[in-house]
């Protein structure tokens, strides 16, 4: 190592190059670490959304309709193809945030089969608050980070999730 403080990943591969030194553990620390990683960082990020009365999928599905911009509305389907879930659990998510009052529900105009999802006033003020936080808290979490690491990682990401089929 390079003068790194020691992990709990790295015990973990001292054990292995023990019990197995036939094997190259490497991938487990990089994948070990990823996962943990992962999990830090939800459980930060669920306690943000919480500070702000909302769930994970409530974020997802407002954040959604405030970054596809004025007038910050979708269709169902695009809502449902955005969030990677089944039709019928977009509705339900959608008439759970309805009664909220953080989304309206209308039919298109035009074309009677497409309902329009719009971020309400109420849902605005509430996700544009979440955002701010949420960013913040993403900054403070990769604050251990320089400016030309956190690219770095985020290429080495991209890249392997990429070389695995994750194009969305």
């Amino acid at each position: 190592m390079t003068g790194q403080a020691e992990d709990h990943l790295d015990r973990v591969l001292a054990q292995w190059a023990s019990a197995r030194p036939d094997l190259d553990a490497a991938p487990m620390g990089v994948v070990g670490r990823v996962s943990r990683a992962s999990h830090v960082l939800g459980r930060e990020m669920r306690a943000v959304f919480a500070r702000h009365g909302l769930q994970p999928w409530e974020f997802d599905i407002l954040a959604t309709l405030l970054r596809a911009g004025p007038p910050h509305r979708l269709t169902a389907g695009a809502l449902s193809e955005a969030s990677l879930v089944t039709s019928g659990a977009i509705t339900n998510r959608i008439d759970r945030l309805t009664d909220r009052g953080l989304v309206t529900r209308e039919t298109a105009p035009g074309n009677r089969r497409s309902v329009l999802i719009t971020l309400t006033g109420e849902g605005r003020r509430v996700i544009d608050a979440a955002v701010a936080d949420h960013v913040a808290g993403q900054d403070r979490l990769l604050s251990a980070l320089a400016p030309a690491e956190r690219e770095e990682l985020a290429s080495l990401l991209r890249k392997l999730l990429l070389s695995n089929g994750d194009t969305l």
